[in-house]
């Protein structure tokens, strides 16, 4: 009997520990543990944001292509065809052609002759010119047809060529865009990773608390039921109780809060549940190594390059309205078709090539001063921008002794409050203890454990504080590797 029963829970155990590991298997893949790098890498690869900066340096970078096809042949084919409602009259003025009869006279002609051929050939002409001058020539005919190709190639065009260092700028201007909208995302997701550490910690230390506080309200239950406890001491266990319960809450509030915004930043699902991988602890034992490196340089600022790089556009366009002095040379070509025809169209079409090759020179004189007011104008803005320039360096480097200062003090507070912390504790272990031998009551222990929940509190605070102020000072001097991040998802 022993053995058949001994058979039946083998075989029982065998069915359900397939089902059991699928079980865990599912909960662990629902639950995705994701750390701070491959957080910031997952973001950088789907969040829109980042996308959308993308699609814009591929959109500048045609609108190079376009400036560099203006400098290639344009070729385009065209025809046209006119219907002659009201044909062209045209008069001629016969009197030139009086003098023009037969001067010379035959010395063997007699002059009767002579008079009789001269008042015949003037009454000729008087006859034509009476005919012309009353009625005039039809010119034209009734269809015309223009079938060809036309083509141009700018040869010297001084600003066309200056138009491509332009595009350049444009396109620096846009990569410099979608770097900063890299290291803004960084920042802002670490912010949340922060905010979901700090969330997680809290959550935890009031946990305890709580947990503390029940512990604490059964015993005196249990104490009030024998008769060594008073129903004020199981009152004002249930009051401590019920006062950490919303504090627990929102806690979990804000933990989902959190993980919400750092989904959001990942370009994620939020139905798919994430976990830290790391406490806000660990990262106290890198801040004192991470303070005494720290770079000052503020080459790296965004906002420093890209008024640069704009200073360089504005550059460029200086050099443009200057081009504009210079002389253009283009070349030009046509090769046609042509066809005239009475009567019906499209009817005894007769057609005859036509081309032509030529050369068009446009040398700027005067336009009333336009060109030298538009060369002062980008003049007077390439001087503003040395101001500007100058007045944003010492605006960073303010910011950036400020953002120093704040870490220093950042640092000095998490030291403060980890020694609190220690303290705490061992003061409510003291506590506890003197509780459990009726040295002391029970408001000393609860103000014990009170001041340990502020301690850790304020401990996981001051170093969140410390991280968010670390990332604002590398958003700001724009030192942070996002090459490291690219490669974290390849």
């Amino acid at each position: 009997m022993r053995f058949n029963h001994l058979g039946a829970v083998i075989v029982s155990l065998a069915v359900l520990t397939p089902s059991i590991t699928t079980a865990q298997e599912t909960a662990t893949t629902d639950t995705l543990t994701l750390s701070l790098d491959r957080c910031i890498a997952i973001a950088l690869s789907d969040n829109p944001t980042i996308k959308v900066a993308d699609m814009e340096i591929e959109r500048v970078d045609y609108s190079k292509k376009e400036v560099i096809g203006q400098l290639l042949p344009s070729i385009s084919f065209g025809a046209t065809y006119n219907r002659t409602l009201a044909k062209q009259v045209t008069y001629m003025n016969m009197d030139a052609f009086k003098g023009m009869g037969s001067s010379s006279s035959n010395n063997e002609s007699s002059e009767g002759e002579n008079a009789e051929s001269q008042e015949s050939g003037q009454s000729n002409a008087s006859s034509a010119t009476g005919s012309s001058g009353n009625s005039g020539i039809k010119m034209g005919l009734d269809n015309s047809y223009s079938v060809g190709f036309s083509a141009s190639l700018p040869l010297i065009a001084p600003q066309l060529w200056k138009s491509l260092k332009l595009s350049d700028s444009q396109i620096l201007q846009n990569v410099e865009a979608a770097r900063q909208s890299r290291l803004s995302l960084i920042n802002s997701v670490k912010t949340a990773y922060y905010t979901l550490l700090l969330a997680e910690d809290s959550y935890n230390v009031i946990l305890e608390s709580y947990e503390n506080a029940k512990f604490n309200h059964d015993v005196y239950k249990k104490k009030f039921q024998v008769g060594s406890a008073s129903e004020y001491d199981v009152l004002r266990s249930s009051v401590a109780l019920k006062n950490v319960e919303p504090e627990l809450m929102q806690a979990e509030i804000s933990i989902k809060q959190a993980r919400l915004q750092l989904q959001i930043l990942m370009g994620m699902s939020c139905t798919i549940p994430i976990k830290a991988t790391t406490t806000l602890a660990d990262y106290e034992k890198d801040m004192y190594a991470q303070t005494l490196s720290i770079d000052r340089s503020i080459e790296g600022n965004t906002d420093l390059r890209m008024l640069d790089i704009q200073t360089r556009s504005l550059r460029d366009a200086l050099s443009i309205q200057k081009m504009s002095l210079l002389p253009t040379l283009a070349l030009t070509a046509n090769y046609n078709w042509t066809s005239m025809s009475n009567g019906t169209p499209f009817k005894d079409l007769r057609w005859n090539p036509y081309s032509m090759v030529g050369l068009t020179l446009s040398i700027p004189l005067f336009e009333g001063g336009q060109r030298y007011s538009r060369i002062k104008q980008a003049q007077i803005q390439v001087d503003e921008m040395k101001w500007q320039r100058e007045n944003l360096e010492r605006s960073v480097n303010m910011q950036v002794d400020l953002a120093i200062d704040n870490i220093h003090m950042n640092v000095k507070q998490i030291a403060s409050t980890s020694e609190s912390v220690k303290e705490a504790d061992k003061a409510h272990d003291i506590m506890e203890k003197s509780f459990e031998i009726g040295a002391a009551s029970y408001l000393d222990l609860r103000d014990s454990e009170l001041a340990l929940t502020r301690a850790r509190l304020a401990y996981y605070q001051s170093i969140f504080n410390y991280l968010v102020a670390h990332s604002e000072l590398e958003l700001l001097l724009g030192n942070a590797d996002v090459e490291k991040y690219t490669t974290e998802t390849e």
